[in-house]
């Protein structure tokens, strides 16, 4: 039989176990950190591709009115190219910020 007194510490020593392999774990794991930027990768090509998408329809669809073929489609296109890299680097700008206020955080607990 097992005394009171020992259940008890074995309790509390058990807690104490616990406590200590939480703070030994990582926050996150490597493969979401991987996959976080990867994935934010992946949304500035797709800023990028949609401003070039968007130039290239809104160029065509007015040379296609106007009949000036080559005109509108590379104005429109280079305009669609600066619109995509300004979207990308206020993307990274916000990205920054948000793991330069995470670093802050963690310096703070």
């Amino acid at each position: 039989m097992v005394d009171p007194a020992e259940k008890a510490r074995l309790a509390r020593l058990e807690a104490k176990i616990a406590a200590a392999k939480k703070a030994q774990a990582p926050e996150k794991p490597h493969q979401e950190e991987h996959y976080s930027q990867a994935q934010l990768g992946w949304r500035m090509v797709t800023e990028l591709v949609a401003g070039l998408g968007i130039g290239f329809g809104i160029g065509y669809g007015l040379d296609t009115l106007f009949g000036t073929m080559p005109v509108f489609l590379v104005l429109f296109i280079l305009l669609g190219f600066v619109a995509g890299v300004r979207v990308m680097l206020r993307s990274a700008a916000e990205i920054q910020k948000t793991m330069t206020a995470e670093a802050d955080k963690d310096k703070r607990d």
